[in-house]
């Protein structure tokens, strides 16, 4: 099947969801030089582009790495949150969009159910 036509075939809204993963992916592996290397942005990062592949291909693992990796960025930015709040306001809030467009396209992969 080619590219076109699996695009065709596919809704608005999973297309919105891969497109998610795969920005996050790519931001996470961009930020990663600037975070001085940490492991979990790494693997966060090879996580999200691995659940945009699984969600394009409709692999019937996806939904279950979308569920982790919405509970990897819930710890993730849940111990960022608290620990910043009140010194870094822009990355509080950046975080909390994260966290909450990460849930939105959780529940509308969920809601889609397996291929």
């Amino acid at each position: 099947m080619s590219l076109v036509s699996a695009l065709k075939n596919t809704s608005i809204g999973t297309l919105a969801t891969i497109a998610f993963y795969a920005a996050m992916g790519i931001l996470f592996l961009a930020l990663l030089p600037l975070a001085n290397y940490p492991p979990h942005i790494a693997l966060t990062g090879v996580m999200s582009l691995i659940a945009a592949y699984g969600l394009f291909t409709k692999r019937v693992w996806a939904p279950w790495l979308v569920v982790a990796l919405f509970l990897v960025a819930l710890t993730i930015s849940g111990f960022t949150i608290y620990f910043l709040a009140f010194s870094n306001w822009l990355l509080s809030l950046a975080l909390l969009a994260y966290v909450v467009l990460n849930l939105y396209f959780m529940y509308h992969t969920l809601k889609r159910g397996t291929p």
